[in-house]
């Protein structure tokens, strides 16, 4: 062979290797949460839609990146004059991962079963309102509701209310079959979860062909698997302090965006002494919102007076009636007669804005005399103990669920407020469609809330995430819990 046979050979290969380079279709993206298991329509964990909502699993309607919310598996829908029934019209040709067709029965299976007497559905409230689910013929489906509901489509977007079928509902939990452009592939507890394309997808299909989901809870390991490119997307990322260095290395991008997630010092409202008002009001005024912000969060997060996001328009800024005050706080707890304070518990889940903002709020409790024995939970404990079982003083946990101030109006709540003029308010607001009035109702509700102490209201969780500079197409907000990667793909 010449020398200019080998030239030519070695250019025709290094071409072809860099084509194969550039025309990446897998990913591997990293959380800090693993989920418990792989039924959103029965866990409270995020984690679960931040792998699988619409990569797996899909609903009548959907969120985009920007919250808005669009026909998901229902192509269109009409609504009665007297708003209290949905017809909803389905896309044709849908089927499950398994092969079996997605049809009207399975959307009255699934709403059905999320509104039972005996549902685990975490959101069990949003379906409450219905009262029948009816099949018209395979393609429409007919939901009739008690009273209008201003909020129905916007609660169907949710993860809660994802499309299941009876088939394949016993192995949810490990072997999740649902519509979505991914398919569930394989699951290493404590590893991964992997997910391949769906080839017969309805809609526009993945550009990705896999896409794997790494779970590095410790921030140090987090840093650590992306600086060595070991991952491609760290979704959540749990350092902030690292972002100045990665925003200045040409190999990354730094995502930051807003959330849905209003991070809270969670009150036990029936456990003494936090069932009086007084002593809720004096945990609120210990607390330094931006030395939290600053210390566990590195200046990432918008600090918040009630449990609404700063982005929402009918947001109105409440914070001044839980500004720092330490001897306002003291004199409160002796209001109460406890000018020698109290002893509590503070139950912290893994993620970074609550172990590392828990050791800051338990040092500004004690300041005041509140003395808080810190106590750190894996997610499944926190979910067991806290959430279902309600055994704690204090938690701190960011509700990244979208526009969700109703779970105020549910005392079995776990943080236990029972208001009945607060819950005529969110009954009120659930009937309402006017805009103009809806958004007077939040404000007022907003009100209620900071007004009555509930929680201690931190801060808005800021949604950072980081990337290599090439991947395109993910979401910079996190108007729900979700990692879509549906229209994830690598720039040529």
């Amino acid at each position: 062979m010449s020398f200019r046979s080998i030239i030519l050979a070695a250019s025709s290969a290094l071409a072809l290797t860099t084509g194969a380079a550039a025309a990446k279709d897998s990913i591997i993206v990293a959380m800090q949460l693993e989920p418990p298991h792989l039924d959103p329509t029965s866990a409270a964990a995020g984690a679960i839609d931040s792998v699988l909502y619409s990569n797996v699993f899909e609903g009548l309607t959907r969120f985009m990146g920007d919250g808005a919310v669009v026909p998901g598996l229902a192509e269109s829908w009409d609504i009665s004059s007297d708003g209290l029934t949905y017809t909803f019209k389905l896309h044709s040709g849908v089927m499950f991962h398994d092969g079996t067709a997605m049809d009207s029965e399975d959307v009255k299976f699934s709403l059905d079963r999320a509104r039972a007497e005996d549902s685990t559905n975490a959101q069990k409230a949003l379906f409450a309102g219905i009262t029948d689910v009816s099949v018209v013929d395979p393609q429409t489906v007919t939901v009739t509701l008690a009273e209008p509901n201003g909020n129905f489509l916007f609660n169907l977007a949710w993860g809660d209310a994802v499309i299941v079928a009876p088939e394949s509902i016993d192995d949810i939990k490990t072997n999740p079959v649902g519509t979505g452009a991914f398919k569930f592939s394989n699951w290493v507890q404590g590893d991964k979860i992997e997910l391949a394309k769906n080839g017969d997808y309805w809609g526009t299909p993945a550009v990705l062909n896999s896409a794997t989901f790494k779970f590095i809870s410790d921030p140090t390991a987090a840093f650590a698997a992306v600086m060595a490119e070991d991952v491609d997307v760290f979704s959540g990322f749990p350092a902030p302090e690292n972002l100045p260095q990665f925003e200045a290395d040409p190999r990354f991008q730094v995502l930051v965006g807003s959330t849905e997630g209003e991070t809270i010092l969670s009150t036990n409202n029936q456990q003494p002494p936090f069932d009086d008002v007084r002593i809720r009001q004096a945990v609120a005024h210990a607390i330094d919102r931006q030395a939290i912000i600053d210390g566990a969060m590195f200046g990432y997060g918008t600090p918040i007076g009630s449990h609404f996001a700063p982005h929402n328009p009918a947001y109105v800024d409440l914070t001044g009636n839980s500004a720092y005050d330490p001897a306002k706080a003291k004199a409160l707890l002796a209001e109460a007669g406890m000018a020698d304070g109290f002893e509590t518990t503070l139950h912290l889940p893994p993620p970074s804005y609550a172990r590392r903002g828990g050791e800051i709020i338990a040092a500004q409790l004690a300041e005041v005399g509140i003395k808080a024995e810190i106590i750190n939970v894996e997610w499944a404990q926190w979910l067991e103990t806290v959430f279902r079982g309600k055994d704690f003083g204090l938690t701190i946990v960011s509700h990244t669920e979208p526009m969700d101030i109703g779970i105020y109006a549910r005392p079995e709540y776990y943080f236990q407020y029972d208001n009945k003029g607060f819950q005529e308010l969110m009954t009120g607001l659930n009937a309402t469609t006017d805009p103009g009035k809806r958004i007077d109702l939040m404000q007022q509700a907003q009100t209620i809330l900071s007004e009555d102490y509930v929680n201690g209201y931190l801060f808005q969780l800021a949604q950072l995430s980081v990337a290599k500079a090439d991947v395109q197409g993910l979401w910079t907000n996190a108007p729900t819990q979700a990692t879509d990667l549906t229209a994830v793909s690598w720039a040529k």
